[in-house]
């Protein structure tokens, strides 16, 4: 069985464990009441499988938008459910009844999800000192974000507020390791969220690479739209920048044609600087034998939700955080917004700012 259809089955048999629960807990109440919880448990249960085969309806966005919320969210709700529900069941199990454990079991994942949202509303900045053995003109300071991941998640609103936060770091350059934009573009140019792109400031420039989820939405029309931006699209490309730091965007490996890394850095001059822009972190000592002095990625969201952190950390040799390997420094960002539900469980949302400097000034 593939994992694609392997999801919804345990996403369904998670909830019937969880309404039944529920059916258990309220079996004193009134027949209308147990009613009442069951038409509205099942529609938010169900509203997931809507939210992924309307969504690029000609409704309003707001409404589009809502039921992607109660959609996704409620894949976390049911997952929150199911752990703590079956940790108070092995509890019984070992003879220690909680009293009222379905209603502990709410109230617990009731808080972890406002938790959750409000740490999501609230991104932090990573500050990372990079020191590297080429020579630069002067210090500089790098604006670096992933999976913004533009759409029905995330609005016009909240992409002006990521613009306020990623200004006020008053970096030289930007970058964007990609996921710009989520799996479809109708809300984004419904709302025009070009405008607030286009509100970035950096004297250097801003350059992006593609992710798989701008693949999804279809990659030409994420180059249109692109255009649209002060935003540098780059794929299988190399750029110097005026103070002469090469910088090298991969195209995602949806395409399967992509140019091999090898290939992009002989493009380049071994002796300058060199930042490597590559949406998926794979084959790190790749870009260490390539001479890369730093690589910046996204992708894995870190998992995005505790307990999800395990199968990224599982799934890619560095799935968050800083690694030297040799002489070239890798740093994996866990994305400023998300993808699916608005929560941030263990992991994340983050803006990295790295400050360049050279041991050779």
């Amino acid at each position: 069985m593939s994992l694609f259809a392997l999801v919804p089955i345990l996403y369904l048999v998670g909830n019937a464990y969880v309404f039944w629960r529920g059916k258990q807990a309220l079996q004193a109440q009134p027949k209308g009441c147990r009613l009442l919880f069951a038409l509205v448990y099942w529609l938010g249960a169900l509203s997931i499988f809507p939210e992924f085969l309307w969504h690029s309806a000609s409704s309003p966005v707001y409404l589009l938008r809502l039921l992607h919320q109660v959609g996704t969210g409620w894949m976390v709700f049911t997952l929150y459910m199911v752990l703590a529900l079956l940790a108070f069941d092995v509890l019984r199990l070992c003879r220690l009844r909680i009293k009222g454990s379905s209603w502990v079991a709410l109230l617990l994942t009731l808080i972890s999800l406002g938790y959750g949202y409000y740490h999501y509303k609230h991104p932090s900045i990573k500050e990372i000192d990079i020191l590297i053995n080429k020579p630069l003109t002067s210090p500089l300071k790098i604006v670096a974000i992933s999976d913004v991941h533009l759409g029905y998640g995330t609005g016009k609103q909240q992409l002006a507020d990521y613009v306020r936060l990623i200004n006020a770091q008053q970096p030289d350059l930007i970058l964007i390791a990609g996921d710009l934009i989520d799996n479809d573009l109708t809300p984004v140019k419904r709302e025009r969220m070009q405008d607030e792109l286009n509100d970035l400031r950096a004297p250097l420039g801003i350059y992006m690479v593609p992710g798989n989820h701008d693949y999804f939405g279809g990659i030409e029309a994420c180059e249109e739209f692109i255009r649209w931006t002060d935003i540098c699209l780059l794929r299988d490309s190399l750029v110097q920048l005026p103070n002469g730091i090469q910088l090298i965007g991969r195209d995602d490996r949806r395409n399967r044609s992509r140019l091999p890394l090898s290939t992009l850095a002989e493009q380049a001059d071994a002796s300058r600087p060199i930042i490597l822009l590559d949406h998926q972190p794979y084959d790190l000592a790749t870009t260490a034998r390539c001479g890369i002095d730093l690589q910046f990625s996204g992708h894995t969201h870190h998992g995005q939700i505790w307990p999800l952190t395990w199968l990224t950390d599982y799934l890619f040799e560095l799935s968050y955080g800083y690694r030297a390997v040799g002489e070239s420094q890798i740093f994996v960002s866990s994305g400023l917004s998300l993808w699916g539900p608005p929560f941030r469980i263990g992991t994340d949302s983050e803006v990295v700012v790295f400050r360049l400097t050279s041991n050779l000034q």
